[in-house]
């Protein structure tokens, strides 16, 4: 592995950080105030990326992306973490999991995507059923020849302004060995579909502006063309999306911390006690080593996942122990930036609290920690036939 940047990859920094630091920072204060991101707002970020020519650039040339392998789109990530989530939402990366569209879908739903006409979301998780996707609730049955969703999902994000979402639903149910076990289907639902409705969810205090939605689904009928996929099939289209969303939260995570890392630094070094610089006493200069540390460490065990998945090596635990490095990283990163800061730092003149409330969830969504030890411990055993 090759540990330097290429031009090419410079020039993908330089460009998103520089675009995070113009057209995303400045509106940061508004949305925390808002509580959400004015549509117009939204609107113009996507336009400029789209301009920019970074939009779905997470998606393969031959579907109009801008086919960044799996290490170039991580620096994205990496840079959009410094930048506001409800407002780098805009910055377009539609769900790698609109590739399984086929035939007329590609152009209803997965290329619209692409091209930033159409916003999409995704809905797994349900008050029932988080990490536990087995457990789910909602439900797809076959009726005159239809598919009748009913249930409900929570925690759903972009869904307020998605054009459509991509829900998953049992389909059915096997008998095995270890008790019963349920067949998921992905189905594509456009907003406005009779019997689907999205309404506010839960007033959260991380990242601020950048809602989750509820979903419901009574009696919702959609036809076979709405199938993502294969019928039962939707848990492996699942898992290929999860390997990834991992892999760009542990990349957020680092991108946010080197942030607060950097204010934390140039606070230390202009806050004058005592007749010198904060930084030179120990219990400031050494937490700031350890930080620093931390971030770098977070940053390569990430960038390496993406390289393994770009060499087509085994990346699964990789991928979950980057994100649950860099996630709990971050968490020690923001609170210790907050303690240099000192009383300054809990107030909303500045946003090191902001950092230090956003930081919370990433240890939660899209696997918790736990479920990565899960993952990583499994991964170690099972060769040991443990």
């Amino acid at each position: 592995m090759h540990f330097g940047l290429t031009g090419e990859q410079e020039m993908i920094v330089s460009t998103v950080r520089s675009f995070v630091e113009t057209e995303i920072q400045p509106h940061e204060a508004e949305v925390e105030r808002l509580g959400h991101v004015p549509q117009e707002l939204g609107d113009e970020i996507r336009r400029k990326c789209i301009a920019l020519g970074f939009y779905a650039c997470n998606f393969p040339e031959e579907v109009g992306g801008a086919g960044l392998s799996h290490l170039d789109f991580t620096l994205v990530e990496r840079e959009l973490g410094r930048g506001s989530m409800a407002l780098v939402h805009f910055f377009g990366r539609p769900q790698n999991i609109l590739m399984a569209c086929e035939g007329a879908q590609r152009e209803k739903y997965l290329l619209p995507a692409v091209r930033g006409e159409k916003l999409d979301a995704l809905a797994m998780t349900e008050p029932d059923a988080g990490s536990d996707v087995r457990g789910m609730k909602c439900t797809a049955v076959r009726q005159g020849g239809d598919w009748v969703l009913n249930g409900t999902k929570h925690f759903i994000s972009g869904a307020e302004h998605a054009d459509f979402v991509t829900v998953f639903a049992a389909t059915g149910v096997d008998e095995t060995a270890k008790g019963p076990k349920k067949r998921l289907t992905a189905f594509l639902v456009d907003r406005g579909t009779p019997g689907f409705a999205i309404r506010p969810g839960y007033a959260s205090v991380s990242h601020r502006g950048y809602p989750n939605s509820i979903l419901t689904f009574d009696d919702c009928r959609l036809p076979d063309a709405q199938v993502l996929g294969v019928v039962d099939g939707g848990f492996d289209v699942m898992n290929d999306w999860l390997h990834g969303t991992r892999l760009t939260v542990a990349a957020f995570c680092v991108g946010r911390a080197r942030r607060c890392f950097d204010l934390a630094l140039k606070y230390a070094a202009e806050r004058h006690q005592f007749g010198q610089p904060i930084g030179r006493f120990q219990g400031v200069g050494f937490p700031l080593a350890d930080m620093v540390t931390e971030i770098d460490a977070a940053d390569w065990l990430t960038l390496s996942a993406a390289w393994r998945v770009d060499e087509g090596l085994p990346s699964n635990r990789e991928i979950s122990s980057a994100k649950l490095y860099a996630s709990e990283m971050l968490a020690r990163v923001t609170d210790a930036s907050l303690q240099i800061f000192g009383g300054m730092g809990l107030m909303d003149d500045l946003p090191m609290e902001r950092f230090w409330r956003d930081a919370r969830v990433e240890r939660i969504w899209d696997g918790t920690s736990e479920i990565q030890r899960h993952i990583i411990s499994r991964d170690l055993l099972r060769p040991l036939g443990a």
